[in-house]
């Protein structure tokens, strides 16, 4: 800065006036000759090139380095996610495009966030549409809804990665507003945390928007609310709108067994998730639900229970399961049911315990993060 300003002192320039006009530029999507500036060039990036390679599992997310981070593949040049995801590099992204930037990068990802959520809807993913396409074809029923469970799943595993580079881009965003405007985060946040469910939802959403420009999670995401509001399926009624945001849940939560057949859902402690990044699961689960019952005016803590009380019967009826090909990685599935209660601020593990036994959570932590140079048998 000392350089500019000694240049212009030369060139008899306001150079303060003219970085300030530039930045600000920089922070909306195009500038004043109508070019795509550095926040739409970031935008851009991140979603075809980062998380685009994270749907195709080149890229997952490790929620011990708070980074995504590149599976190495021989046929691919290296590609190092982690030095675009770390939490230095969401601060410098910060820095670079403001609050701004950061807002129309916010903006972009929860509109592609409602768009999966659409074609969950549109498509028959939930069941209906495809099982009567599926009559007069060679499929059986049963495969029929095999592959739309795994539509669900993945679309909804697609979802929480968005959510996850999300979260970690409010991080950066609030950390360095702490630095610049300490005494306006100290308000923000009190303001936050007063917020009971007895206040009228327009308030809160105001307060969680004021607070989520500031970086600050917020039980209920704002910016997702909007989004999903305005993504509803077109044609159909409120009431049939919550219906179909019920039988999601629903579809999610009885469809977990299945992943336990899956040879790439497994645990990695030294990742803290799992080989494909099923672990974002979890949070898409929490922020969605969230979402679109806040939008339905419908209590979010009875569904989510309900979700929870669903999924832990699902998974203690796989464990009777003669067959033992689909309980390759159960383990690392029972899991699924701890992180989703992690990530939601409307549940907790004494109601997690109350519909399924801590016991089989703690063994299941135990074998999956146990030394394999240990025998079986120890304690």
């Amino acid at each position: 800065m000392g350089l500019v300003h000694r240049l212009g002192q030369l060139v008899t320039l306001d150079t303060g006036r003219l970085l300030r006009a530039v930045l600000l530029q920089q922070s909306q999507p195009r500038d004043a000759s109508g070019q795509p500036t550095l926040t739409a060039i970031y935008t851009d990036w991140y979603l075809e090139a980062l998380l685009r390679q994270a749907s195709t599992g080149a890229v997952l997310l490790s929620p011990a380095l708070q980074a995504f981070v590149t599976v190495p593949r021989e046929e691919q040049p290296p590609f190092s996610a982690a030095e675009f995801s770390d939490v230095s590099e969401m601060r410098a992204l910060a820095e670079l495009i403001g609050p701004y930037g950061m807002k129309f990068l916010s903006e972009n990802l929860m509109w592609h966030v409602g768009s999966q959520v659409t074609e969950l809807k549109v498509q028959g993913a939930l069941g209906t549409g495809d099982r009567g396409r599926g009559q007069g074809s060679a499929l059986s029923p049963r495969a029929v809804a095999r592959l739309s469970a795994d539509n669900v799943l993945k679309r909804m595993t697609i979802i929480g990665e968005i959510l996850s580079f999300r979260a970690m881009a409010q991080q950066g965003l609030r950390e360095v507003f702490s630095q610049h405007c300490p005494f306006l985060m100290g308000p923000i946040e009190g303001l936050a945390d007063v917020v009971t469910p007895d206040i009228d939802i327009k308030d809160t959403l105001s307060i969680f928007e004021l607070a989520s420009a500031a970086g600050i999670p917020c039980e209920v995401d704002p910016a997702l609310v909007t989004a999903l509001a305005g993504h509803r399926t077109e044609g159909s009624s409120p009431e049939e709108d919550y219906k179909v945001s019920c039988l999601l849940l629903v579809f999610v939560a009885v469809s977990l067994p299945l992943l336990a057949a899956d040879p790439a859902a497994v645990y990695s402690p030294e990742l803290d998730g799992y080989t494909n990044n099923l672990h974002c699961l979890a949070k898409a689960v929490a922020q969605v639900a969230a979402a679109l019952f806040t939008v339905h005016n419908k209590n979010i803590e009875s569904h989510l229970k309900e979700f929870l009380l669903l999924a832990s019967v699902s998974l203690l009826q796989l464990a009777q399961e003669p067959d033992k090909a689909r309980l390759r990685n159960h383990d690392s599935i029972v899991l699924l049911l701890h992180l989703i209660v992690a990530e939601s601020s409307f549940l907790t593990l004494d109601m997690l315990e109350s519909c399924f036994p801590y016991v089989l959570l703690r063994n299941a932590f135990r074998q999956l993060c146990r030394d394999p140079r240990t025998p079986a048998g120890s304690p």
